[in-house]
């Protein structure tokens, strides 16, 4: 069978890191490249590998997540977020795909949850990310956040056993990525020359509560359909305040 890598960045993934690690501990090889964390992240991963960076430096989620991949040596790499969870029906399918495939790259379907509830509309189901593919036939993007899986060469396939993405525990979680994914992206968007205004920020977060909620079919995820939906929105109202003041 094809060696297996997997790989991951941290920071402050204590809560989470473990029960990842074991979802994965099946794997030829596992690659953790971490940001400075002041818990106990690093110390939780070394029981599952010993192939440990720190990195004194944060150039986004894309460039990181590279610096993990030139790490790795398998013939196949998978990248997982702390917050994620491969499933015993899962490692099989993975096993089976690398073994006998033509394809180069895989996208996998992700059941996400949010505060309490599994999400299986809101624009969250499907949710199909590419995670699983071929060393030297992909690269990631080097966006600071919301970085994708760039194929160089080869077809993808599509994977059917869903990957499990514990994004949102509380309400506490949800506001501190908003702050933090809102502040990154109005980055990217200055950069790539965009600009702001406050009819904008209030324009766009209204868009997004109206596309999450009803196009979306939000409102048969229950209240946290509609919690979610207004998160979405104020994430998005705050990324273009923040754009409009860069």
């Amino acid at each position: 069978m094809p060696k297996l890598s997997v790989i991951l960045i941290t920071k402050n993934a204590a809560v989470h890191i473990e029960a990842c690690l074991t979802s994965v501990a099946y794997a030829d090889e596992i690659i953790v490249v971490d940001c400075g964390s002041d818990d106990n992240t690093v110390a939780l991963c070394r029981p599952f590998t010993d192939k440990i960076f720190i990195t004194d430096d944060w150039p986004g989620f894309g460039p990181q997540k590279n610096r993990a991949l030139a790490k790795a040596t398998g013939e196949w790499v998978l990248s997982i977020d702390a917050d994620e969870r491969v499933t015993l029906a899962l490692q099989e399918e993975i096993k089976q795909a690398i073994t006998a495939t033509h394809y180069t790259a895989f996208r996998l379907p992700r059941q996400s949850y949010y505060c309490g509830r599994w999400i299986k509309h809101s624009g969250w189901t499907p949710d199909y990310v590419t995670r699983l593919f071929r060393r030297d036939s992909a690269r990631f993007s080097d966006d600071l956040v919301h970085e994708k899986v760039q194929l160089l060469q080869g077809d993808l396939c599509t994977l059917k056993t869903p990957l499990l993405h514990y994004s949102f525990n509380s309400l506490e979680e949800v506001l501190n990525k908003m702050n933090s994914y809102s502040s990154a992206n109005a980055l990217k968007y200055y950069e790539q020359g965009k600009k702001s205004s406050l009819k904008k920020a209030i324009f766009h977060g209204l868009w997004a509560f109206v596309r999450t909620y009803f196009l979306q079919a939000g409102f048969l995820d229950g209240r946290e359909g509609f919690m979610l939906a207004v998160s979405n929105a104020e994430g998005t109202y705050y990324r273009y305040l923040k754009l409009m003041y860069l």
